[in-house]
Formats: C-alpha cells, structure tokens, sequence
C-alpha cells in the first residue's frame, strides 16, 4: 500500500494531465478564459506538488 507522502503527488500530477487536457479541449473551442484558468490551475498545482516533494524529502 503506498503512503500518503507517494499518492497525493501522484494524484496532483493525475489532476494537471487533465487539466492541460481540458485547456486544449476548451483553447481549440475558442473558449479562451476557461483555457486559460486551466492551464493556470495546473501550473498552480505543478507548484504544490513540487512544494510537496521537496518538503517529504527535507522531512526523510
């Protein structure tokens, strides 16, 4: 069974292949502002995830 610290960076990278997925849906769309509040969620994600990481390994 894999630990806390393993699955919720797993799942915050699952969550920005679908939000970038979602972004390009909604960009070829022309829904530009929805597109756009997508590709800044992930990055926001890509940010916490790395925050995440980088303080599980500090912590080991």
């Amino acid at each position: 069974m894999a630990a806390v610290g393993e699955f919720v960076p797993t799942a915050l990278a699952a969550l920005v292949a679908v939000l970038f997925a979602v972004a390009l849906v909604t960009m070829a769309a022309d829904r530009l502002t929805v597109a756009g509040l997508c590709f800044l969620s992930a990055s926001l994600l890509i940010y916490l995830r790395e925050r995440w990481l980088r303080d599980s390994n500090v912590d080991a």
